[in-house]
């Protein structure tokens, strides 16, 4: 049962990095331009006009900082999540930025928009990865598998 243990979060790690790390590339433009199969923004401005309707709260150039934030934190818990390394910081990272995304979502989108893209099942990933201990006994994340 350890091993099956071992492997789930591995995979979590990289279903999750990836998660991550997708988004970020989208909305720079690397998967394609706007309109694209698979693209949802395809370029920062689109993301950032889309965020701007997530923080309606405050002002386009104060949502385009924390955009720009919540941007190199998914890039940096997606490389670190995949890579094995600081594990527990990522995750809980990722939780929290993923938790306010989804609250975000939920409150000026509606409800099925959180649930529809798996926003807080990605959270709630991220603070199960967080939570659980590596196989190896040892606390430090860089042991954990990869």
């Amino acid at each position: 049962m350890k091993n099956i243990s071992t492997v789930a979060q591995v995979l979590l790690r990289y279903a999750l990095g990836i998660s991550f790390i997708l988004p970020v590339l989208d909305r720079i433009g690397i998967l394609g331009a706007p309109g694209s199969p698979n693209v949802s923004w395809g370029n920062w401005d689109n993301f950032v006009t889309y965020a701007n309707g997530l923080m309606p709260y405050f002002s386009p150039k104060t949502t385009s900082l924390f955009a720009g934030g919540a941007t190199i934190g998914e890039a940096l818990f997606g490389v670190l999540l995949i890579v094995g390394y600081k594990i527990k910081l990522a995750a809980y990272g990722g939780f929290a930025l993923t938790l306010v995304f989804a609250l975000s979502m939920l409150l000026f989108t509606g409800y099925r928009s959180p649930f529809d893209y798996s926003v807080f099942s990605a959270s709630f990933g991220c603070l199960l990865l967080a939570a659980v201990q590596p196989e190896s006994g040892n606390k430090e994340q860089k042991n954990w598998p990869s």
